[in-house]
């Protein structure tokens, strides 16, 4: 089995929105995953991205993925997370927690009283949290990652 906090995190900034103009064009309609729609090829309006991922940027920071444990939720190497620290750490939720002084991302959950880091890979055992230190840094509202190919 490999190490249970396989998948670490990696602080690289704060979430502050840069001064001017940063919108994007957005399409105002949304995009089949099935049959295309080449009706609804115009442009509606602009979007800001961090405004968009960003809810409050006093309490949101962005952070690096590293391993692969949380494949099944779409966090793969090297993605960009976004973390917001004034949210409940709810079971379900994905959150960055310290434990043990090691930093990492895993979904919080409850059984039988009891809390667990559960990674989304198989390969990873459940982390139970009895008797260790923990410190959750936040819960991860949103992934960003390149696909392949997509980058230059």
């Amino acid at each position: 089995m490999l190490s249970p906090l396989s998948t670490t995190a990696r602080v690289i900034g704060r979430a502050v929105p840069f001064p001017g103009e940063m919108t994007q064009p957005l399409m105002g309609c949304r995009v089949r995953a099935g049959f295309p729609s080449p009706a609804d090829d115009h442009l509606d309006v602009e979007i800001d991205l961090h405004a968009h991922v960003v809810r409050r940027p006093a309490a949101t920071y962005f952070v690096r993925a590293e391993g692969d444990s949380m494949l099944g939720d779409g966090i793969h190497d090297g993605d960009l997370l976004v973390v917001d620290r004034s949210l409940e750490p709810l079971p379900g939720r994905v959150v960055v927690i310290a434990v043990d002084g090691e930093p990492t991302v895993k979904r919080l959950a409850r059984r039988g009283g009891q809390t667990f880091l559960m990674a989304s890979n198989p390969r990873f055992a459940p982390i139970p949290l009895a008797g260790r230190e923990c410190e959750v840094w936040g819960v991860v509202t949103h992934v960003l990652h390149a696909l392949p190919g997509g980058e230059p």
